[in-house]
């Protein structure tokens, strides 16, 4: 159900009654609204415990703490590997929406499934060894790193698979629709910094600290700092300021879904503001977003529940794997994406 706050346009939505059974149907009818208006929420009771948050963000301060000629080691071979770091100003988020811009100032650290955790033995996967299942890159330090990070992934990788069920509640499909579009699905979790420090050059006429964009997948599912930056392009066509909820998870929708469902819910478009320079040091914004991309090579059309008399699909079948890399890889060469775009009228935004 829905917790009430009036002021915010992102809705407050409790998951704990769709995980114990007490009021799917509730659970279901909040998210459809919020999919419906804006496309981001804010989720509670997803049983992730706070030490599992804190462990991965300590131990990726203390990676972007480390010297940038040491950090540069762990660069993927090329762009289109998911993995490893991406320094500060190596891309520009907004050319996934065609938008010639400046470059970001984020730096990255990327990762998918761990080793450990891909069954290597199937064949979907072993034909995306050396593609979207990539091995992991990596760094020999901070000890714990990769045990952290491993930890987060499978957690909000839970949440991800709870909130496609939801989503099928919701969109009047059977139970487990989304399970074969999502059995060996491209997920990858980017941990982001963020800094402004004394002496920085103020940025140029455009310059974000990420651009404006849209997700690509299913769904993302983001920690992020209590901290203001992240901005979303609301129904009236303004940006809008969204921090985090105290112990919430924040969930955006995908271009994916945006085709999926015919536009009935919105893949929204969003951007995040630099950190506001600080007189006495550093000042820091901190998120990991983990996409829920689907399977690679699951064909997306419109669900027959979105679609009708009057109302045809807008939006032809594509392959995930085709859309994923069609976006992915305009921000990172700095040019425009061939991807379908569904940011809409709300590119008058950007």
């Amino acid at each position: 159900m829905s917790l009430d706050r009036a002021d915010d346009l992102v809705p407050v939505i409790d998951l704990a009654p769709w995980i114990d059974g007490s009021d799917r149907d509730g659970v279901a009818a909040a998210v459809d609204a919020a999919c419906r208006r804006v496309g981001f929420l804010h989720v509670v009771g997803h049983g992730v415990p706070p030490e599992v948050f804190a462990a991965m963000r300590d131990a990726t301060d203390a990676f972007f703490a480390s010297p940038t000629a040491d950090k540069l080691a762990w660069v993927p071979p090329s762009a289109d590997v998911n993995r490893g770091y991406a320094a500060r100003g190596s891309e520009s988020l907004t050319y996934s929406l065609g938008f010639d811009r400046p470059v970001d100032l984020f730096e990255a650290f990327n990762v998918g499934p761990d080793d450990l955790d891909l069954d290597l033995d199937d064949p979907a996967v072993a034909a995306q060894r050396h593609g979207v299942f990539a091995a992991n890159i990596w760094p020999d330090q901070p000890a714990g790193l990769r045990a952290a990070v491993v930890a987060h992934f499978v957690a909000v990788r839970r949440v991800a698979h709870v909130l496609t069920d939801v989503f099928a509640a919701a969109l009047g499909l059977p139970d487990g629709w989304f399970a074969p579009f999502t059995s060996h699905s491209t997920d990858t979790l980017r941990i982001v910094s963020y800094e402004t420090a004394p002496g920085d050059p103020e940025p140029v006429e455009g310059q974000m600290g990420m651009g404006a964009h849209t997700d690509y997948g299913i769904c993302t599912v983001l920690w992020a700092d209590a901290v203001p930056g992240l901005q979303i392009v609301g129904p009236d066509g303004a940006w809008h300021d969204v921090v985090p909820a105290p112990g919430a998870l924040l969930v955006n929708l995908g271009d994916l879904t945006a085709q999926w469902t015919n536009d009935r819910w919105r893949s929204t478009v969003h951007r995040v503001l630099p950190p506001a320079r600080r007189p006495d040091g550093v000042a820091r914004r901190r998120s990991a977003a983990f996409f829920h991309d689907g399977n690679w090579d699951a064909v997306i059309e419109c669900l027959p529940t979105c679609t009708g008399p009057g109302d045809p699909p807008r939006y032809p079948p594509v392959r995930a794997l085709d859309h994923l890399m069609g976006k992915l890889l305009g921000p990172r060469t700095l040019r425009s994406s061939t991807a379908t775009d569904t940011a809409g009228d709300r590119r008058a935004a950007v």
